[in-house]
């Protein structure tokens, strides 16, 4: 009873819109109630919209209460009642003359049979719509996501794989743009705001493998555009969801919108508290030292996040040709990690133990955001005709403290001592135009311009005592205040146009001018860059029948080095096994080939595409050894560097298939063969110059297949099993990985809710197995970053279907064209 009187009266907040002054100041009250025809049961919460009869401005509006009676005051005159409520048909009372206290009686609702056509659709329709562009990944339908994250959500997409330390890959190619509304992340940490984010906020996520000029040229790999759930439904409803699991995963969120004929209204809110332990497993084989070592880690990573997202979407004329939205979304994550390591010391034929040095890392993290984004968008009365203007401001805090320890188990006795410090912020600033215009039959004309503007700064800080009680003394190779400064201008311009109503073309072309700054502010070495670039793109779609499609596509992309790629002082979460960036890193300049081959049956959609991607200056990392021990333990680094060159060529299949009414299955297999050529010099600790070659060839595969079952009793069951092959590095090869996850879900309370349970890893198996084999180190390694986990969640509609489907958002998704 509390929660519906909450709805009711943000309901009156939200809808009731101010009554336009009247000539007669004489009050009334309109009054009546809504009920169902065939049950006679009162339906509750219906939406009323009262507008003036000669000008058919809305002035005053409502909604039923939990009996379906309603009662509202009003200014004597003409009126046009409109009474709404999804799944039953708009019932309207026009021209009606209120003088007095008038009572409208029973408004019967009768059941919306296009409305209930649409249930038995919705249920119906696969979780991936395909397109010859792209593959559109609809969330709400995965059961597998409830109570997780972005993260979760693309590890479950056709052509996307996320490892598990959260490094995202398409069809294997590591060089992803991800976008969230068509815009750049915001985060500092891409990867970990990922992971915070909760997937209860995303409508649907695209998947972009050969962008045209109109997006970013970011992204050698492809797009990942995350679009966030902006609800379009007329009044008041929305959508609670409450959470638990194990390990910890207990959080609630609700997405809200009121809609109105002048305005639109909606929010998203959620808050989690989640507990991921993990483990890892490294035996290393030390040549030189003649010792083998058995490294053992185990952590628990606590964290606590709240995201609220607020917008208004203002329909600025009567026929909504004209519309600005804005909203702010705020975000705020910390959390604590736990980490204890073993290091197991025996000789090196693992005959005598030596000793055991034991490590304790205790770090915490504060991440806070908030960004103001603002969309304007203009529709011309020709069809296709629009323009859009974007722009959005955001603000970044990501701070990271750790303590670390060590000391030999065996005897206590202390080893070292350190904490470290990353003090994190950054700005960024985007303004975006687009215009589209049809200039005939089967013809159009794109301009656009952007402007991204980013200014981040980092303050790295490691202290350390040689004794256990001496005072902490700075480390002067590990303190540094990075600087990281981006400013990209582009303009684009596209031309498409359609032959014999068979074949399409699309041609474009996009200017980036790149202006960075990469400064390390303590040691005074400051690098600015300035580049141009062309990237040109060209498509073409013949349409072999109605319910078929080849496609050729080409363009060239760039990948810029950010985050811990170019900064040296980025991490020191091992002191044994290190991370260090390198500013002068160059782009990678992709050219990205694709033919594509699109068929659709009855119950099936297939589609296929054979991909060449030619990529020069690639990112490799190289491991190396430093010279230095922490006791007998040989300190490695982990440093990028820029290949010559990087071939990849791979094919890949999709199927959507309906077996039966209440089957589905989907699936999807990529295969490519990857190439490198180029060396890496390096002068080791013995003053001797290395010169490691990493010229070498390689082929992977990787196969997901997922089942959705419909049930008797409104019970869905959905099971999820992909399968990572093999490959081979250069300096040793990643073992293939198995996982499967399972999810059940049943609707109750009429329908109004649904309990859903899923296991995510059921048989334990997500690990990352790596084979390395360096000059003088060999090491085995299983990284488990999630263990298995269970969640249940409920799920609760108001004044909303469960197949109630928004259309697609206002805000930019850089799809400022249309289809030819």
């Amino acid at each position: 009873m509390l929660l519906k009187k909450s709805i009711l009266f943000l309901t009156l907040l939200l809808v009731s819109t101010t009554a336009f002054s009247q000539v007669s100041l004489k009050k009334v009250t309109l009054s009546g109630k809504i009920i169902d025809k065939e049950t006679s049961v009162p339906v509750e919460f219906t939406i009323i919209t009262i507008s003036k009869s000669d000008t058919k401005i809305v002035v005053n509006g409502g909604t039923a209460d939990a009996n379906g009676n309603f009662n509202i005051e009003l200014n004597n005159g003409n009126y046009d009642f409109k009474f709404e409520f999804p799944g039953y048909k708009t019932q309207e009372k026009l021209n009606q003359n209120i003088s007095v206290d008038t009572n409208l009686g029973n408004i019967l609702f009768e059941t919306e049979s296009s409305q209930i056509e649409t249930v038995m659709i919705r249920g119906e329709r696969t979780t991936v719509d395909i397109k010859l562009d792209k593959k559109v990944y609809n969330v709400g339908q995965d059961l597998m996501v409830k109570g997780g994250t972005v993260s979760d959500v693309l590890d479950n997409i056709p052509s996307v794989a996320v490892d598990v330390e959260g490094n995202i890959s398409l069809r294997g190619n590591e060089s992803v743009r991800v976008l969230i509304d068509g815009k750049p992340s915001t985060a500092i940490n891409v990867t970990d705001a990922l992971r915070m984010l909760p997937a209860d906020a995303i409508d649907k996520v695209e998947v972009i493998t050969n962008p045209s000029a109109r997006y970013d040229a970011e992204g050698g790999g492809g797009i990942l555009n995350i679009i966030l759930k902006k609800g379009k439904n007329k009044g008041l409803n929305g959508t609670l969801i409450a959470t638990a699991g194990d390990p910890r995963n207990n959080g609630i969120s609700a997405n809200i919108n009121s809609k109105t004929d002048t305005y639109n209204l909606f929010t998203t809110i959620s808050y989690n508290d989640r507990n991921n332990p993990g483990k890892t497993k490294i035996n290393q084989e030390n040549l030189e030292q003649n010792s083998y070592i058995e490294e053992r880690r185990f952590s628990d990573r606590y964290s606590k996040g709240a995201n609220v997202n607020f917008g208004m979407e203002v329909f600025l004329n009567k026929d909504k040709s004209a519309t600005w939205t804005n909203s702010i979304n705020y975000r705020n994550n910390g959390g604590n990690n736990f980490e204890d390591v073993t290091y197991k010391n025996y000789t090196l034929d693992r005959s005598t133990f030596l000793f055991t040095r034991f490590r304790d890392n205790i770090s915490e993290n504060d991440n806070e955001a908030i960004e103001y984004s603002s969309n304007f968008l203009k529709k011309f009365k020709k069809d296709g005709h629009k323009l859009t203007i974007d722009a959005s401001i955001s603000l970044n805090k990501e701070d990271e403290f750790s303590n670390i320890y060590g000391s030999y188990l065996e005897t206590g006795a202390f080893v070292s001592d350190e904490k470290t410090s990353k003090i994190g912020r950054q700005n960024r600033n985007l303004f975006q135009a687009d215009y589209v215009l049809p200039l005939g039959k089967g013809m159009q004309f794109e301009l656009g311009s952007r402007g991204s503007y980013t200014n981040s700064n980092s303050v790295y800080e490691v202290l350390e005592r040689v004794a256990q009680n001496d005072p902490y003394t700075n480390i002067p190779g590990f303190t540094n205040n990075f600087e990281y400064i981006e400013n990209i201008t582009a303009v684009y311009t596209q031309f498409g146009t359609k032959f014999f109503n068979k074949l399409s073309v699309l041609a474009g072309l996009r200017f980036e001018n790149t202006n960075l700054e990469i400064n390390q502010l303590l040691t005074n070495d400051l690098n600015k860059r300035n580049y141009n670039n062309l990237f040109p793109s060209l498509f073409f779609t013949y349409e072999l029948n109605d319910d078929s499609s080849l496609s050729l596509n080409y363009s060239k992309r760039i990948s810029r080095p950010r985050d811990r790629f170019i900064n040296p002082f980025s991490s020191y979460t091992s002191n044994t096994n290190l991370f260090i960036g390198d500013p002068k890193l160059n782009p990678a300049f992709t050219d990205a080939f694709d033919i594509g081959y699109l068929r659709k049956w009855d119950e099936i959609t297939f589609s296929t595409s054979a991909y060449y991607n030619h990529t020069t200056d690639s990112f490799q990392t190289v491991r190396k050894e430093s010279g230095r021990f922490i006791g007998t333990i040989p300190v490695i680094i982990n440093s990028p560097f820029n290949l010559g060159e990087d071939n990849r060529i791979g094919i890949e299949f999709t199927v959507n298939y309906s077996l039966k009414k209440w089957w589905k299955l989907n699936s999807n297999v990529n295969y490519f063969y990857n190439e490198t050529k180029g060396n890496y010099q390096f002068t080791n600790s013995n003053n001797v110059l290395v010169n490691q070659n990493f010229d070498f060839k390689s082929s992977t595969w990787s196969a997901r297949i997922t089942s959705k079952i419909n049930l008797p009793y409104k019970i869905d069951w959905q099971t999820n099993m992909n399968y990572n092959a093999g490959q081979k590095m250069a300096q040793g090869k990643n073992k293939g990985i198995a996982a499967m996850n399972l999810a059940f879900s049943k609707d109750v309370l009429k329908d109004k809710g649904t309990i859903a349970f899923n296991v995510n890893d059921v048989f334990n198996s997500r690990k990352r197995i790596q084979d390395l084999q360096l000059p003088t180190v060999n090491s085995y390694s299983e990284m488990q970053w999630r263990v298995r986990a269970i969640t249940v969640s409920f799920t609760y509609r108001f004044n909303k279907l469960k197949t109630d489907k928004d259309p697609k958002p206002k805000m930019q998704e850089q799809d400022g064209g249309g289809e030819f």
